[in-house]
């Protein structure tokens, strides 16, 4: 218990608001990464709603082709699109 109740080494470097805010950020998204649900996680931050937490699914982009590696047809190559010289230049050109 006393271990744990020492002040966090990366807190005393930088701003209290700071290392605040990235430890639990970095938390969070070290529980999401490990599978563990967004709602527990909403509580244990003491979010009021799970909605607080969705942005921690927005910004992992493994988390994303994970869901997308479960949804794709078993025919499907896999890896992530690589469009075309000809795709990109018609997009450059909207």
């Amino acid at each position: 218990m006393q271990r744990s109740l020492r002040p966090c080494p990366i807190a005393t470097r930088a701003s209290p608001h700071t290392a605040s805010a990235d430890t639990r950020h970095s938390c969070a998204m070290s529980l999401l990464q490990a599978g563990v649900d967004t709602t527990v996680i909403a509580l244990w931050l003491g979010h009021a709603g799970v909605r607080s937490t969705d942005a921690y699914v927005h910004a992992d982009m493994t988390i994303k082709e994970k869901a997308l590696a479960l949804t794709a047809p078993i025919t499907a190559r896999p890896g992530r699109y690589t469009p075309t010289d000809k795709v990109l230049a018609f997009l450059d050109r909207l």
